[in-house]
């Protein structure tokens, strides 16, 4: 087999092809000789990506495991600053407001009303922290903090409270134990 030599110099990629005097192991071109470019790839058949398969590492956790499992984040609803949300909210675990909602929260785990965020409505939760504006009716089953910039104001419920400095509180407020003692001493047929 006759190998030719060719500097760089001396001819170009396109010249090198059409003389045959490409060097013994170096890369074959992907275009035939007297063909244009533009053809080729026009007459191209698509081969589109099939979709790859996401491989299981072994001693973790399995992704149906992970689909089926209600994950902190999993039922999280987040209303982001400039939105506003009005309606009733169901099947939430945890509702952050960072924007303003109009609403009816019912049988939530925590309810967290972020600086510059304003709630107003109904919420009935387990937890509830209040950095923003909550306006309406709330009944927090475990604890309620009011943080210093926190603003709460209707009929407030709660399980217990933290007050930081400079959080505010108005209106209609009781403990559930003490309202729970006085449902039953009502209640009391002793009399």
């Amino acid at each position: 087999m006759e190998i030719h030599v060719v500097k760089k110099t001396d001819t170009t990629n396109d010249e090198a092809v059409e003389h045959g005097i490409m060097p013994d192991r170096s890369p074959q071109p992907f275009i035939k000789k007297n063909t244009t470019g533009t053809k080729k790839i026009q007459n191209a058949a698509l081969h589109p990506e099939l979709p790859r398969r996401v491989m299981e590492i072994p001693g973790g956790p399995s992704r149906s495991d992970h689909m089926l499992s209600i994950s902190n984040d999993a039922n999280t609803l987040t209303v982001g600053k400039n939105i506003s949300l009005n309606g009733e909210i169901v099947a939430c675990e945890k509702l952050i407001v960072e924007g303003t909602v109009e609403a009816k929260l019912n049988d939530a785990n925590i309810i967290e009303v972020c600086e510059g965020g304003c709630f107003k409505g109904s919420a009935d939760v387990t937890t509830a922290s209040i950095s923003g504006k909550f306006v309406g009716n709330l009944v927090a089953k475990d604890i309620l903090t009011i943080h210093q910039d926190g603003h709460v104001e209707g009929s407030i419920r709660y399980g217990r409270i933290i007050i930081e400095a400079g959080g505010q509180i108005t209106g209609d407020m009781s403990s559930l134990e003490i309202q729970k003692r006085a449902t039953a001493e009502h209640n009391d047929p002793s009399d």
